[in-house]
């Protein structure tokens, strides 16, 4: 296993909770939209096993054509060890990421695709979205929602309508909408439908796609084998 240790270049306040982190790119390091990596602070592997407190699984929220490394993630006043540490890191600190890999990159099948997310899930969705507005071919269209009852919505920039490039944006700030919202869009049953967020949420949003018709194939989560046969196996 590969261990990359690299610097913060630049910290983002993208809300009054979030934070994005611009890592420098290694030189041989590389990546596709979509990638989760395994993002460690200084003393993880100190030891004769690795500090697994010092570890966490984060997307990537960045391509590499922008030449940084995002790691966006949510900082509550009440947090863990691992998020005390990193709030308090500054620029030039160093940080190590490896096992990088991509569960979830865009699906190019001539058919409409749905990502549907919650909060800072919206990092693992940034970059599909980037991808595909630099290129959209086998891609009918692109559309995506995102629940935030915070009301900090996230990448605003990237996230608008744009009817050119066939990509749609929404956010909404409550359940009610959302869910209606969700059923509406899977009226759509050749659709593919990307669900981003806490193991709650897939599973709610799992359940009311599979009730609409559409079929487990049709849903791409980001996780491992495994966990996705865990989490799309059941029958209705």
């Amino acid at each position: 296993m590969q261990v990359y240790w690299t610097k913060i270049n630049k910290i983002i306040q993208e809300s009054s909770e979030v934070r994005t982190y611009l890592l420098d790119c290694p030189q041989d390091f590389t990546w596709e939209e979509g990638s989760h990596t395994h993002f460690a602070l200084e003393g993880f592997n100190t030891g004769d096993k690795p500090n697994r407190s010092l570890i966490r699984h984060m997307s990537i929220s960045t391509l590499p054509h922008e030449d940084a490394i995002g790691i966006t993630t949510r900082i509550r006043e009440q947090c863990s060890e691992f998020k005390t540490i990193l709030k308090n890191l500054k620029v030039g600190n160093e940080v190590a990421i490896f096992k990088t890999h991509s569960n979830v990159p865009l699906k190019r099948e001539g058919k409409n695709v749905y990502l549907l997310s919650s909060g800072v899930g919206l990092a693992t969705i940034r970059p599909i979205v980037l991808d595909y507005l630099k290129r959209s071919d086998n891609v009918n269209r692109l559309h995506s929602l995102n629940i935030d009852s915070s009301k900090e919505f996230l990448f605003t920039e990237v996230f608008q309508s744009g009817p050119n490039k066939k990509f749609t944006s929404q956010f909404v700030d409550n359940r009610k909408d959302y869910y209606e919202k969700v059923k509406n869009l899977a009226a759509d049953n050749e659709g593919l439908y990307y669900v981003v967020g806490s193991d709650e949420f897939l599973v709610q949003n799992i359940e009311l796609l599979r009730e609409q018709g559409i079929k487990a194939r049709q849903i791409m989560l980001d996780k491992h084998e495994q966990q996705l046969t865990e989490f799309l196996s059941f029958d209705l």
